[in-house]
């Protein structure tokens, strides 16, 4: 909810925090000590919210968001793998967004990560900003976890949840690269400073959407007197830490059933080639598509004229539009 605030200013008074819909308690009090670091989570949310758009935008379900809470309906209250791949992206949003304060200079609390130092057996020195992921993963832990830890981690739900927040966190941790500067005569790399960076925030959509598809069906159990998620079916190998988990099984969200948030595929773009879900004839469920003519302009002959500018021509072309009737 917090993405989609645009008019609070920036969150730098305690007030604010108390305005904030859909935070518990817990969270507003967290919120109002770390004032400073509360835009950084805003802009964690807008990020999860837009990759989860991109990830979806071929599928029935394309995270789409309502203007009431929950933001993605009640999608996100039952326990689908649509749920865990927006818990997963959000809490790696979030993880995401503060680093990346944490290395611009924008927060007193972090700066860089400064363990990163010194020489490295491949023969380059640690130097220049290692992203503080450390910093960025511990306050998501704490700000995002809260919700599920808040109501006694041991129901089905909360379970799930914790494990796919902290999947979407082990997506930025175990895809950190290194990235490298030359120095020497004429740009050789006769010296290199290297430092830790995160992956690009598309990298992390990536990984999640591939481990949506291939999400566990899981169950809780008891070992001892502590409650885990088993694979539903014993046959499966044991879910990682890396993958995504879910409870129950999707709706087929071809239908608009506002009350569960769903809002059908009617009206949309779909695509008359393909046998995947983009095709007309998945995306429509069966019920058939309008075809448009639509004429679109676009730029073409285009020349470069020295000195320096670049002219083109616009050229008209009809193409056919498909909707979901």
């Amino acid at each position: 909810y917090l993405a989609k605030l645009s008019s609070v200013g920036s969150i730098s008074e305690e007030e604010t925090c108390e305005k904030l819909k859909g935070l518990i308690q817990r969270q507003v009090q967290m919120c109002k000590r770390n004032l400073e670091v509360m835009d950084s989570v805003r802009r964690g949310a807008q990020l999860a919210i837009e990759e989860c758009q991109y990830q979806f935008r071929n599928r029935r379900w394309n995270c789409s968001t309502l203007d009431t809470l929950p933001v993605f309906g009640k999608v996100v209250t039952q326990g689908t793998r649509e749920a865990a791949f927006v818990y997963a992206i959000s809490s790696a949003g979030v993880a995401f967004a503060v680093t990346r304060a944490c290395s611009s200079g924008e927060l007193d609390k972090c700066g860089c990560d400064r363990t990163v130092q010194g020489g490295s057996p491949q023969g380059f020195q640690w130097s220049g900003c290692s992203d503080n992921i450390a910093y960025g993963v511990a306050f998501s832990q704490s700000f995002v976890d809260i919700r599920e830890r808040s109501k006694g981690a041991s129901s089905n739900r909360a379970l799930m949840n914790l494990h796919n927040n902290e999947a979407g966190r082990k997506a930025i941790l175990n895809n950190m690269r290194v990235e490298c500067k030359c120095h020497g005569v004429s740009g050789s790399c006769e010296f290199k400073t290297c430092w830790k960076a995160m992956p690009p925030f598309r990298k992390v959509g990536n990984i999640l959407k591939e481990k949506f598809d291939g999400a566990t069906e899981v169950e809780q159990s008891e070992i001892g007197s502590t409650k885990v998620l088993v694979p539903k079916n014993s046959q499966f190998k044991p879910h990682t830490d890396e993958d995504l988990v879910y409870l129950d099984s999707s709706p087929d969200f071809c239908d608009h059933d506002l009350k569960n948030g769903v809002l059908g595929t009617s009206g949309r773009q779909c695509n008359k080639t393909s046998k995947a879900i983009d095709g007309c004839e998945l995306m429509c469920c069966g019920r058939g598509f309008h075809t448009d003519e639509v004429e679109v302009v676009e730029r073409c002959s285009c020349k470069f004229h020295w000195c320096c500018s670049v002219k083109c021509k616009p050229c008209h072309r009809v193409v056919e539009i498909h909707t979901c009737r």
